[in-house]
């Protein structure tokens, strides 16, 4: 401590010291803002300014600044004191090499954004800020999981051994929520050889038929000659920041897609999308599925309430750690959507704790008009627990590229 200096400690315990002597603190006030009072005093009394060196055990800070007899705060160097910010050079702690910034403010506490946390805060002008509420704090912590930076590409396929079960309308939703917190655009690759409608379900149908009817085939039939992502999105279609590759129509032609083919189009899109879901179709024994599945970085297998699609999504899980995929399966979401409103006969819990044990992570989708009735999936439409099922998916998914 330099020669004169006074010193401030703050304890992880809430214990504030000023020359070695402990000061009273108000509770959930800044504690340096005691000390600057105390200092102000031992000012008032010298006739000159105080010298303070402080140290933060808690958050591993030191600093050092000037109190004025009029009570005034003044950085040494420079960094934040009082309730004024002054920009400063890192002080040295331990040794020359390492450094710390000092911060001798707190924070302010985040905004409330929901419930009466945030009438109060609106309706008091911010004065009262009781800090976001524990939901709020958790639909920040999935916000931050889904937008994480990533490096690389990844692909998450998406299947199921029945249709009508949501597949589809997950990986729209899914594939909106990443749109929309992240800072890359998302890629959806319709791969479904059942004339799937992904960009259907995107767009609306009436929307759809309005643009260029290009589809994944048109994709193949030129893939030699797309070089550039300014080329490429001349192919896909895009609801918002949702990037798409339309499924092919003719049921002869989605047929024929094949292993090498569907691998192709994944390298190409991998150039320019870090973040890609491919919707499979109904089916793991499809030709394309020998490419999609070695390329895949996660699963997501679709799955509803009624017996059969249970017992189907328990077949697929098996069916894949029997073919050299054991690592998909054990790693997979399973999402369990209530699409069709099962009768209470159905026990859904022991459903959901009969799949959880066959995946990483079961995700279950309320049931949702704005979904089940197959037209366009719009986030503004959907019920609260669904946006909510599609962000947990989505942060899962993230969570299993890293």
């Amino acid at each position: 401590m330099e020669l004169g200096a006074t010193r401030v400690e703050v304890f992880a315990d809430g214990r504030v010291t000023v020359g070695g002597e402990s000061i009273s603190t108000t509770e959930g006030t800044d504690p340096y803002s005691a000390a600057i009072t105390v200092l102000a005093g031992y000012a008032q009394a010298s006739g000159a300014p105080v010298l303070a060196e402080a140290i933060d055990h808690v958050k591993g800070q030191e600093g050092r600044f000037h109190v004025h007899p009029d009570g005034r705060a003044e950085a040494l160097g420079s960094f934040p004191v009082a309730e004024k910010t002054i920009q400063a050079p890192s002080v040295p702690v331990a040794t020359p090499s390492a450094h710390l910034e000092t911060q001798f403010v707190r924070p302010d506490k985040p905004r409330p954004s929901t419930g009466f946390r945030s009438v109060l805060y609106s309706a008091t002008g911010g004065f009262v800020n009781l800090g976001p509420s524990a939901k709020d704090q958790d639909e920040a912590e999935l916000e931050r999981r889904i937008a994480r930076p990533l490096s690389g590409s990844f692909n998450t396929a998406i299947l199921s051994l029945k249709g009508g079960i949501g597949k589809t309308s997950t990986t729209v939703g899914v594939g909106m929520i990443l749109a929309e917190y992240r800072g890359d655009h998302p890629c959806a690759i319709d791969a479904n050889p059942d004339s799937g409608d992904l960009a259907e379900r995107a767009l609306g149908e009436m929307l759809y038929q309005k643009v260029k009817p290009r589809t994944i085939t048109d994709i193949v039939r030129d893939i030699d000659h797309i070089n550039s992502l300014t080329m490429l999105t001349d192919y896909m279609h895009h609801a918002n920041r949702l990037h798409l590759v339309a499924g092919e129509q003719d049921p002869a032609l989605s047929d024929a897609l094949t292993a090498g083919e569907y691998l192709r189009i994944k390298q190409l899109v991998s150039q320019y999308y870090s973040v890609t879901l491919t919707d499979c179709g109904t089916g793991v024994s499809h030709p394309a599925m020998a490419g999609v599945l070695p390329e895949a970085t996660n699963l997501v297998i679709a799955s509803g309430y009624a017996v059969s699609g249970a017992k189907r999504a328990r077949n697929t899980l098996q069916w894949l750690a029997d073919h050299g995929y054991e690592n998909l399966a054990r790693n997979a979401i399973v999402v369990v959507t209530d699409k069709d409103q099962v009768s209470s006969r159905v026990n859904k819990r022991a459903i959901e704790e009969h799949l959880a044990g066959f995946c990483r992570q079961l995700i279950t989708v309320p049931h949702d008009r704005g979904v089940a009735d197959g037209d366009r999936i719009s986030l503004d439409k959907i019920a609260a627990g669904t946006r909510r099922a599609y962000k947990e998916i989505a942060a899962a998914i993230v969570d299993g590229y890293v």
